[in-house]
């Protein structure tokens, strides 16, 4: 080789060098970043990750990759992203389910809270008992004496391991009623076979439930929150309805527990700019949600106070999850 080209071999080696070392120092993120959805598409879990997941595609200028892995009560999800390389490229968009799952499943083969760290809230809403036209109730009170005086003929289906499952078997311990469960796969195949007269009652949320209810195909006898629901003024919340049951819908972000604390911040302030957006505002409330910006620190905090919420919830249902 003469001189010239070993001169020319040196100068690209040390231009491949430059470059990989310029690469390193770039900030995050340096490449496509995956959302983990562990529940499945379509629902609001899922409609609020993509949502979100645009923006910050923009905001962070590398693509957002959203992915469903639903099962087992959302955990094949969280699963993956505990396991998941902790460098802020895999993230979790998950729900209530991610701190059901520690009180009610027997064999968690990870911890949701020392596996985790928290990202951010995204948004918030309450949730809508609704039942099928077709049965003659118009209130909770009617529904508990009905199911009372017809045993055995009714049921209401849940995605398995979700919030709704803890709040409808929460609500036949509160009441005695007597309503058969149904589990799911995810909430979407309940609300299909609701709207088929497979099932009776369902516990779902604004985004899936309300323009079903606007529509006449489904009836909604309650909202489990501290107040009524805008859009639906003369639907009592279920305190008002006698029954102190009250429940919030959430979606929030979580990465791998050792993901840097640098990389966890600049997602919190990305996640909030974005939260703040008047389109992705407005593109929320066509879903009956409101974005829920704030700190990772009040993010957990919240986190805490839920789990708390709901192991009282399956200490007082007894359910339990293989």
């Amino acid at each position: 080789m003469g001189m010239t080209r070993i001169i020319a071999a040196f100068a690209a080696a040390g231009l491949a060098s430059l470059v990989a070392a310029e690469a390193q120092s770039q900030p995050y993120p340096k490449k496509p970043i995956k959302i983990i959805v562990p529940l499945t598409a379509g629902s609001p879990v899922d409609v609020v990750g993509r949502l979100v997941g645009n923006y910050l595609s923009a905001a962070l200028r590398q693509p957002v990759i959203v992915e469903n892995r639903p099962g087992a009560g959302a955990t094949i999800g969280a699963k993956a992203v505990a396991s998941a390389e902790p460098d802020g490229y895999t993230l979790l968009h998950t729900a209530a389910n991610h701190v059901i799952a520690a009180a009610a499943f027997k064999n968690l083969t990870y911890d949701p809270f020392k596996d985790f760290a928290p990202v951010g809230a995204t948004a918030t809403s309450p949730y809508v008992v609704v039942v099928t036209p077709k049965l003659p109730v118009k209130t909770v009170p009617e529904l508990i004496a009905y199911s009372k005086a017809n045993p055995g003929t009714l049921n209401w289906g849940y995605g398995l391991g979700t919030s709704p499952h803890l709040i409808g078997e929460l609500f036949k311990h509160l009441t005695k009623a007597d309503i058969a469960s149904i589990p799911y796969k995810g909430g979407a195949n309940a609300v299909t076979d609701i709207l088929a007269g497979q099932i009776h009652m369902n516990v779902g949320t604004t985004a899936t439930v309300v323009p079903l209810v606007k529509t006449g195909r489904l009836r909604a006898i309650a909202v489990i929150g501290e107040e009524r629901y805008a859009d639906l003024p003369d639907v009592p919340t279920m305190a008002e309805s006698g029954v102190p049951l009250s429940f919030t819908f959430w979606t929030g972000m979580l990465a791998p527990a050792a993901t840097p604390p640098d990389v966890l911040q600049k997602l919190n302030a990305t996640l909030n700019d974005v939260l703040a957006n008047p389109e992705l505002k407005a593109s929320m409330a066509k879903l009956g949600l409101l974005p829920k910006p704030g700190t990772r620190q009040q993010f957990g905090a919240f986190l805490e106070a839920e789990s708390r919420a709901w192991v009282r919830a399956v200490g007082l249902t007894g359910v339990k999850i293989d």
